[in-house]
């Protein structure tokens, strides 16, 4: 099947709630595809490796950086022309304003990004939720009204109070894509990282955690531990190598061998 298209998620708004996850890997795209999540949010590099459409064929992709990593808007440009050549759906966009509407106007799907925003938390107090009180909510809903404005068809709205989501989605049209924020939006979005209990840091309020990874890596590095361990005291005791992990050739080479080196060497 070919990914879904902007239309068929702006369509289906309030008719289907879509999964969304961010990945890091191939193996992770791979899984998350055949788990039948649609959306999925990828590094840049992703999207040049040509085995990614092999094991996620029907999966929509956001490549998104941060703003600071990729510059202003010209920057942003030069940065999602390759990627759409290379078949990147839609990105993420932390720019500015103007950045949003050069993307737009050049044809490229954008996806802005409100509420509590990571790189940006400086302005609304830290990593904390945002629309709690009256200003903060009309804050969220002003920026998607200007993201909407400037040609975005779709936001990531992240931490914000599920009753605001809900009323913005009445009010907008734009696609809004849940982090922490509520069944209001159009799509859930969770990392990967905490989904499998990756995370050996602080886990979001909003985060399910479905696996426990982070015990399975200690389980695998107990056991490189204790291998690489038997390893070296066998190199150490003289136990390595063994004949049977030896190659040797006919016993009159080794003696033409040595004769050889006795008057030549």
């Amino acid at each position: 099947m070919a990914p879904p298209t902007v239309k068929d998620l702006l369509d289906q708004r309030g008719k289907h709630q879509f999964a969304m996850l961010r990945v890091e890997t191939l193996e992770e795209a791979e899984a998350a595809a055949k788990a039948g999540v649609e959306l999925l949010s990828v590094p840049p590099a992703m999207v040049y490796d040509r085995r990614f459409r092999e094991v996620a064929p029907d999966a929509f992709i956001f490549p998104g950086e941060n703003f600071y990593e990729i510059g202003a808007t010209d920057d942003f440009l030069r940065w999602a022309f390759p990627l759409y050549k290379h078949g990147a759906d839609a990105f993420y966009c932390s720019g500015s304003l103007a950045t949003v509407k050069a993307m737009a106007d050049n044809g490229l799907p954008v996806c802005g990004h409100v509420g509590l925003i990571p790189s940006k938390r400086t302005w609304t107090g830290g990593f904390k939720a945002v629309g709690k009180t009256l200003e903060t909510a009309q804050l969220v809903w002003n920026q998607c009204k200007a993201l909407e404005e400037a040609g975005a068809f779709a936001v990531e709205i992240e931490v914000v109070p599920h009753s605001i989501t809900r009323l913005i989605a009445e009010k907008t049209n734009l696609f809004l894509i849940s982090m922490g924020a509520g069944a209001g939006g159009h799509a859930q979005y969770l990392f990967t990282d905490d989904v499998l209990g990756q995370n050996r840091g602080k886990i979001p309020r909003h985060a399910k955690v479905y696996a426990d990874f982070a015990a399975e890596y200690d389980r695998l590095q107990a056991l490189r531990i204790d291998a690489m361990s038997r390893f070296a005291k066998d190199v150490h005791e003289g136990d390595y190598p063994a004949p049977q992990h030896l190659v040797d050739c006919d016993p009159d080479v080794v003696s033409q061998f040595a004769d050889w080196l006795d008057r030549n060497a």
